[in-house]
């Protein structure tokens, strides 16, 4: 009998010392940098899209006079941003599959393929050339900024953010941090382009160069995908396999003992 628990206890250890394998350097972030300073490119000027939600703030030396542009920008909801999108539907001024804007006084306006710069001194203009405001400061963001972050980190879900300018490591950090089983060297990045085709990339975190990438800088709709690593693979397969040569190995000590009895 001794026989065969002396194989029990080998395949117990063999399988916590590979389930326990990992790589110290896998998990360190940039595990390569050697230099204290470096150029990412910041996005700028992105182009309003089709379905993309506006805030438009409109403000003037007359506050009543612009009550009415900004009435689409309030909602008894509020708007729900930082954490997993829920239910909740934030106001705004919502760009219609013509990539128009209803905006009061004014109907319909062009929105889609402007940047919010330019679609702020469009709306200025129009105020001003109607003489429905004077001197009025229109201020424009984005509402539906959210990145869906997926695969081997603690808190998957589409995220919104409440500003405009996202890091891949602030957006990993929504996510609560990549797991123990996380590729870091093999993050991917799905961007939706301006011709409506996705553009893929494949960023190692444990390099130097993800800072430089452009790609470092997420964009509204991005979607970052973590893949699992073979310790995954492997601890899955032990997760499995431990109660079958568990039970078989009973079974041997079973058939062993009435056989020896």
């Amino acid at each position: 009998m001794s026989s065969l628990r002396n194989p029990l206890v080998a395949v117990c250890l063999l399988l916590f010392t590979t389930s326990s394998c990992f790589q110290t350097s896998r998990l360190i972030y940039f595990n390569d940098v050697n230099q204290t300073e470096y150029s990412s490119t910041v996005p700028t000027g992105q182009l309003i899209g089709k379905n993309d939600l506006l805030s438009i703030n409109v403000n003037s030396l007359n506050p009543e006079a612009t009550l009415i542009f900004n009435a689409p920008n309030v909602s008894a909801s509020g708007i729900h941003t930082g954490t997993a999108i829920g239910n909740t539907t934030p106001a705004g001024y919502l760009v219609d599959e013509d990539g128009m804007i209803s905006f009061p006084m004014l109907g319909k306006v062009k929105a889609a393929g402007h940047t919010k710069a330019e679609l702020s001194l469009l709306l200025t203009q129009r105020l001003k050339e109607q003489k429905l405001l004077v001197d009025p400061i229109v201020s424009i963001r984005f509402l539906n900024f959210r990145v869906s972050i997926l695969g081997e980190v603690n808190r998957p879900g589409v995220y919104a953010v409440p500003n405009e300018r996202l890091s891949i490591l602030e957006a990993i950090g929504l996510a609560g941090d990549i797991t123990l089983y996380g590729r870091k060297e093999n993050v991917l990045v799905i961007r939706e382009g301006e011709d409506g085709k996705k553009k893929l990339s494949r960023l190692n975190l444990n390099s130097q160069e993800t800072l430089r990438s452009p790609f470092y800088y997420l964009q509204t709709n991005d979607v970052l995908y973590v893949e699992p690593g073979q310790n995954r693979v492997q601890r899955e397969r032990n997760q499995f396999l431990f109660p079958v040569i568990i039970s078989l190995i009973s079974l041997g000590i079973i058939v062993t003992d009435r056989i020896g009895s």
